[in-house]
């Protein structure tokens, strides 16, 4: 997951162009998701993590509820301000399911789209991504990574491997909705790492592929060794845009995209081989599915078996916009009136930076007793 590059593609390429008044538009834009970003995580952040001391479960109730209100306003500048088409096909998705969600990497933002899909479905504030642990060193929003507990890794698999062993088994109880997205590629998809990784898949014997880079297994395997017995299904979803591939400074200014097509394909968890050398084939294999279909779509402009997804509700998106910018109307009104509360921001910055850093998620006090003894075993 990468973030993020200039407009520095081919300007005539782009479905608008960049003219003052979006520009103008996606400054605010900007400010205004940093602002209520950083006026959340200062007043409620702390919270949501001091409770897990408490009840791991509805700590991240609340942290989905709060921070899910804030995700919402992606999906609503994608596909309300910037008109944005989601194009959906394939498999339905159910709302009551836990997941693994496998996807190409495309570009930057492909995992921004996966919030369209998840707001749809109920399950914004659930969603979590793998991703590099260079972005939880971005002010304020690498805070938020962290809050909502994306795993972060470092691409080295000596040290990932423990770190996420660790985090995946605090997701097993089967009470916590979740959808776990995962891009086994590891990187954002370009012609040069293509051309590298057609190299080293004609060197091994592996499927040498045009559309997606050769994925990375040992993440997949892990992901279900450790949760298999608590996931539904694992959902194949393959990502295309129309024209070129949008950055993520064309989506804040609404240059790009015009439309967004995702082709889903449900797995149930049985279907897919329990030992790692046969998940990690079968996995190449999907790929190997995942390239024709997207060759398939660069000729025909869309997937098979598209079908229409019910639009998101603006008087819903309207009303989640409404009480966050409340929200941070209040918080920022107590910050700047109370000098109690100024240092409490200052306190919470340090604190929400000191546990990034540091990668802390508290265990409910309960069990604390019991990690130890084991430790000291």
């Amino acid at each position: 997951m990468e973030v993020c590059r200039p407009l520095k593609t081919d300007d005539k390429l782009k479905h608008r162009p960049l003219n003052p008044y979006r520009f103008f538009r996606g400054m605010i834009c900007l400010v205004v998701f940093l602002s209520t970003a950083f006026m959340l995580l200062a007043y409620l952040g702390p919270g949501a993590v001091l409770l897990r001391y408490l009840s791991i479960h509805y700590s991240r109730k609340a942290t989905s509820f709060f921070f899910g209100l804030w995700l919402s306003m992606w999906p609503f500048l994608f596909e309300k301000i910037n008109g944005t088409k989601v194009v959906f096909s394939g498999d339905d998705v159910p709302r009551k399911e836990r997941i693994l969600i496998i996807v190409n990497h495309r570009t930057e933002v492909d995992w921004m789209y996966l919030w369209d899909l998840a707001m749809r479905k109920g399950c914004l504030g659930y969603i979590k991504y793998i991703l590099k642990s260079s972005l939880m060193k971005l002010p304020v929003l690498g805070w938020g990574f962290h809050v909502l507990e994306f795993i972060s890794v470092d691409r080295k698999w000596e040290t990932d491997e423990t770190i996420l062993h660790e985090m995946l088994s605090t997701f097993k109880n089967p009470r916590d909705p979740l959808w776990l997205a995962l891009f086994p590629e590891g990187t954002d998809f370009t012609e040069e790492k293509c051309e590298k990784s057609k190299k080293f898949a004609a060197e091994v014997g592996l499927p040498v592929l045009t559309n997606v880079l050769l994925p990375k297994t040992r993440g997949f395997c892990l992901c279900l060794e450790t949760l298999r017995g608590s996931f539904d299904a694992v959902y194949d979803l393959t990502i295309a845009y129309k024209r070129q591939c949008p950055f993520f400074l064309d989506n804040v200014f609404g240059v790009d995209p015009s439309e967004v097509h995702i082709h889903i394909q449900r797995i149930p968890i049985n279907n897919i081989p329990t030992s790692n050398a046969e998940a990690a084939a079968w996995l190449t294999n999907r790929f190997k599915l995942k390239d024709e279909l997207l060759s398939d779509f660069k000729s025909q402009g869309r997937f098979p078996d598209q079908k229409p997804e019910e639009q998101l509700s603006t008087l819903q998106s309207l009303l989640n916009f409404t009480v966050i910018i409340a929200l941070t109307t209040i918080f920022t009104y107590l910050t700047f009136s109370y000098k109690l509360c100024m240092v409490y921001v200052s306190l919470a910055c340090l604190y929400l930076a000191y546990i990034t850093h540091c990668k802390i998620f508290p265990m409910p006090l309960e069990i604390l007793p019991i990690v130890k003894g084991k430790k000291d075993e």
